[in-house]
């Protein structure tokens, strides 16, 4: 195997075990992956446009609104029409969708505690600067480096 190949399937390997392992802490929310990704997003920029959100995912690329939709369905997120712009629909969390928040934050801590046990100081920081320098100028890398 090439070492670039070996690269492509270790990010791989990475990104699939991160997912299953994220998707297992959330399972009992009765969220995935990606749901929480919108509810972190929205908890830190609310209110926000469909468009607007959808440029800071990382996990759906183009609109959200099937993830968006889910989360309306849940009560977890409310579609409002803007007050500036009665055209613009703005997204902002709900109170339920706050409650879930404060514990995906629990998770979240738990998860990247569990993270830097594994992977900590220099080979962190080398890691990190080498994805940048792979996914910096692509779509999933902007959303990232707007949410900065």
């Amino acid at each position: 195997m090439q070492p670039v190949e070996e690269l492509r399937y270790l990010i791989l390997a990475a990104q699939r075990e991160a997912y299953r392992q994220l998707a297992d802490r959330l399972r009992p929310l009765g969220l995935t992956p990606s749901q929480a990704e919108v509810l972190t997003v929205l908890a830190q920029r609310e209110p926000l446009s469909l468009v607007d959100l959808g440029e800071l995912l990382v996990c759906e690329t183009g609109s959200p609104s099937r993830l968006v939709n889910g989360l309306v369905e849940h009560g977890l997120v409310r579609r409002d029409r803007s007050d500036t712009d009665r055209r613009m629909i703005t997204l902002t969390l709900t109170d339920r969708g706050r409650s879930q928040v404060q514990r995906l934050t629990d998770i979240d801590r738990q998860y990247h505690a569990d993270m830097s046990r594994r992977l900590n100081g220099d080979d962190l920081d080398h890691v990190t600067r080498a994805l940048w320098q792979l996914v910096g100028d692509r779509p999933a890398g902007r959303a990232l480096q707007k949410r900065r």
